[in-house]
């Protein structure tokens, strides 16, 4: 399923001196990883922050400004996100059942059917880049992620430039 296309951007080698920079690796994975899971997530018809939007609205009663936050995306982006999935029948503004002036986004059946096949699509990519390492290593790099996403690195620290998230 490697639908990635090479670039023209040497990997470091593993003396070189970006071999054990962090946040190098770190971007050049997810890069790669997001266009793996971008071009698989086109072929059912839905960009990944759709799917994040759809999943993450299955889990509750969600307001766009809630769902924005829990997926890290900006007021403006969210707003096309689901005016967008709306147009494709996957999600809908509802009223909200404990709050008559909240709207929330609501995933169609059709959406739901959507999330259900790329969860398979992103579970297929995932197990595909991670079999490249062994199985204890996928699972401590998982754990290590995880922890550092859930506490050092939860809250991105003030700066003078913001930095931009790349999606």
């Amino acid at each position: 399923m490697n639908t990635a296309a090479p670039t023209d951007q040497l990997a470091p080698s593993e003396s070189g001196p970006l071999s054990a920079d962090f946040g190098w690796l770190l971007g050049q994975a997810k890069h790669a990883y997001a266009t793996e899971v971008t071009a698989a997530l086109e072929q059912i018809g839905i960009s990944p922050r759709g799917y994040f939007v759809l999943a993450t609205a299955l889990t509750g009663e969600h307001t766009q400004t809630e769902l924005a936050q829990r997926i890290g995306l900006d007021k403006t982006t969210m707003v096309v996100t689901i005016d967008e999935l709306e147009k494709a029948g996957l999600a809908e503004r509802r009223p909200s059942e404990s709050d008559r002036r909240a709207r929330v986004i609501a995933v169609t059946s059709a959406g739901e059917k959507t999330v259900a096949r790329g969860e398979a699509v992103v579970a297929a990519v995932q197990e595909e880049v991670l079999a490249s390492l062994p199985k204890d290593e996928r699972e401590g790099l998982l754990r290590a992620l995880c922890r550092l996403v859930g506490d050092r690195l939860s809250t991105p620290v003030p700066c003078a430039k913001p930095v931009r998230r790349r999606e």
